[in-house]
């Protein structure tokens, strides 16, 4: 079934006469258990062939019912709370592809937001494009983005979905519709909005406590290579610009993103390219920090060796391609890699508290910010570069074990509700 493109696992499901499914970690038997006996490879697969299973509580899919795309949820570990995460849609050559891919993330979200201090665990939401109606007009993707609404509602608030990527605030408009397990809705109807600035407000202090770090002074008259010119990217050029950056090198696939962002900062030093998917070449660049903002997996054996900077520190999820040695890898040529789930969370701190109000300025969100709180983004990278430095380990892997130790806290009210609410759903017959 990994081999499967997306739309034949569709097919497949609808000759099965699967509507809804899930696989389910039972932590007591030490199994992966299947909705369906059809789906049995598939869990078998997982649990014993799949390095970026981590014992996930729960795996939960759909063919939406009216426009037949394939919506899943990917949850990871809920010890802190539900498992929240942006919503991807995005293009799968594989089913191999789409579930490591929500492996993966769901468990960065459980590591960023441990390390945050929030009160969340980790998920995360994949919709896999041209598995059922296309999204070519206003109306199909309305209805596409209201029917995962209703199947998060169905999911009984373990998973709380967001903005991702192929997303934007409208669809979370959509979604929230039809659920009230949803952040990052549009301000006019009481959310906080695109999450994509704060994010990228977190990375310039990450690269800041890089620099400090190293020795190398402040970020200006510094060089940048972003790449990836989406939302986070943009607001990144942005704000190294307020901070003096003094000269920034940039990557898209999209030719428009690159004209907007010139024609946004005439003063500039840009040097902003226009590359075919999967041209990493921006990597190479001679600066002073990289700034992966793009898709992860950028990070690995081929990439590594061409890099130049000094310094790693972007927004990208996953950026390593193999994260048990990848990161070795960048410590063996001095590079200093900061990690995505260390120093990308502002997007999820920017909504993680939207059904409590909002402020202007908000102080529980600024101190994520500042230099007073040991645990912002700028003292915590601090805190784990020296680390790292004492023990001889890498980054990657002290900021690590920190998220895994934070992430089995248990919810100070709740406890590990989330495990119960998805053996309730096991038994209650959610999958028909």
């Amino acid at each position: 079934m990994h081999e499967l493109t997306p739309s034949a696992f569709a097919e497949f499901l609808r000759r099965e006469g699967i509507r809804r499914g899930f696989l389910i970690w039972d932590e007591r038997q030490g199994v992966l258990r299947p909705s369906h006996p059809a789906l049995e490879p598939l869990a078998q697969r997982l649990a014993s062939d799949e390095p970026d299973f981590d014992h996930h509580e729960g795996i939960f899919f759909q063919l939406a019912p009216t426009t037949g795309v394939f919506q899943a949820a990917f949850v990871h570990r809920t010890c802190r709370g539900q498992g929240a995460g942006g919503l991807r849609f995005w293009n799968y050559d594989t089913l191999g592809d789409l579930v490591r891919d929500g492996l993966r993330l769901a468990r960065g979200m459980t590591h960023k937001n441990a390390l945050a201090g929030l009160w969340w665990g980790g998920g995360k939401g994949v919709m896999a494009r041209g598995t059922g109606a296309e999204d070519r007009s206003p109306e199909v993707r309305k209805r596409i983005f209201e029917e995962y609404g209703e199947f998060v509602t169905s999911l009984a608030g373990v998973y709380i979905t967001a903005e991702d990527v192929g997303t934007r605030p409208e669809d979370m408009a959509a979604i929230f519709s039809k659920t009230r397990f949803v952040t990052c809705i549009p301000p006019a109807v009481g959310g906080s909005g695109n999450p994509s600035a704060a994010t990228a407000r977190g990375v310039v202090r990450g690269i800041e406590a890089a620099l400090a770090h190293r020795g190398l002074g402040k970020i200006q008259g510094k060089s940048v290579a972003v790449q990836g010119l989406g939302h986070v990217g943009e607001a990144l050029i942005g704000y190294l610009r307020e901070r003096g950056v003094a000269r920034i090198v940039g990557a898209d696939v999209d030719p428009a993103r690159a004209a907007r962002i010139v024609q946004a900062y005439p003063d500039l030093d840009l040097d902003l390219r226009v590359v075919e998917r999967g041209d990493n070449s921006v990597l190479e660049s001679l600066v002073d920090v990289l700034a992966p903002c793009a898709t992860g997996g950028v990070l690995n054996e081929d990439t590594i060796p061409t890099i130049k900077a000094p310094i790693v520190c972007g927004a990208a999820n996953n950026q390593l391609g193999d994260p048990a040695t990848d990161d070795a890898r960048l410590a063996e040529r001095g590079i200093l890699y900061l990690p995505d789930f260390l120093v990308n969370r502002m997007g999820i701190v920017h909504c993680a508290d939207e059904q409590y109000g909002s402020l202007p300025g908000d102080p529980r969100i600024e101190r994520h910010l500042g230099d007073q709180w040991d645990n912002s983004v700028y003292n915590l990278s601090l805190t784990v570069l020296e680390r790292a430095r004492e023990t001889g380990k890498t980054p990657a892997r002290i900021a690590l074990d920190l998220a895994e130790e934070r992430s089995f806290e248990k919810h100070p009210i709740w406890g590990h509700r989330g495990a119960e609410i998805i053996e309730n759903l096991a038994w209650s017959g959610w999958a028909g």
